[in-house]
């Protein structure tokens, strides 16, 4: 399965949620490969591996490398990566001179997809709206929504949502599903649940029941390049990205049940 995380909003906790859903997962027995989309290469680092100048799935989008030179090991037991660099900014550019390339993205991931070495890939978007955004999309099973709890960020849930209805629409990922929004940076104000309860209001079990609280923790983990479920386990956070991968993976057997019913 391969899983989008985005939200084209910054600072709500995307890659927090990307590094520590991974190292939830692979807790749990299961292979994950991350791919780290975002120039600014947090993901890499948060997962312990120093970005470097020509690692990254760059030359693999180019077409003049193969994605599996690119897979490397992470500090966590079952977690890959293909890290990011700053070079991977300019590659936009590169990939809208190619022909189809919305799907650029789709054709260099699906080999791995197929060949079943990982159980999940999670790729994490960069916060914007750009080619590397809309092929992450275009390539996607799923979306998964990382949202602060505030109201300026329910206006970018709207944006993103519309997105996702006009690529199954204009078929450049008819099978693209929503597969959850998750709360995050949450901090117990009457500002905070009430926009909880209107996500929840409108937008029903799609909604993750698991919030991601505000913590101090979630900020000391990636100076360290360590996942905050392994650098403090026992943290409010650390248990609530555990909480997380049980009912995303909750969600997967009952999906699965479903389709084999």
């Amino acid at each position: 399965m391969i899983l989008a995380i985005a939200n084209q909003k910054g600072g709500v906790g995307k890659t927090t949620t990307v590094v520590n859903l991974a190292a939830a997962i692979a807790a749990r027995k299961k292979n994950v490969l991350v791919i780290d989309l975002d120039p600014q290469a947090n993901a890499t680092s948060g997962l312990g591996v120093e970005p470097t100048e020509g690692v990254s799935l760059l030359n693999a989008l180019l077409n003049v490398a193969s994605i599996d030179d690119y897979i490397v090991g992470t500090c966590v037991d079952r977690v890959n990566l293909i890290p990011a660099e700053i070079n991977l900014s300019g590659v936009e550019v590169e990939i809208a001179r190619q022909d189809d390339h919305l799907h650029v993205l789709n054709r260099v991931l699906r080999p791995i997809e197929e060949s079943g070495v990982f159980d999940y890939i999670l790729l994490d978007c960069p916060p914007s709206l750009g080619i590397l955004m809309t092929n992450a999309l275009a390539s996607a099973d799923a979306l998964l929504i990382p949202m602060q709890c505030e109201y300026y960020a329910m206006e970018g849930l709207s944006i993103i949502l519309q997105i996702v209805e006009r690529m199954r629409a204009n078929g450049q990922n008819p099978n693209l599903r929503l597969e959850g929004i998750v709360m995050t940076m949450y901090s117990r104000t009457r500002l905070a649940d009430e926009v909880v309860s209107q996500v929840h209001a409108h937008y029903g079990d799609t909604v993750y029941k698991t919030i991601i609280p505000r913590s101090i923790r979630a900020g000391e983990a990636p100076s360290f390049g360590i996942p905050l479920v392994a650098y403090a386990p026992s943290s409010p956070v650390a248990q609530s990205y555990f909480a997380l991968a049980n009912e995303f993976l909750a969600r997967q057997r009952r999906a699965s049940a479903h389709r084999d019913a």
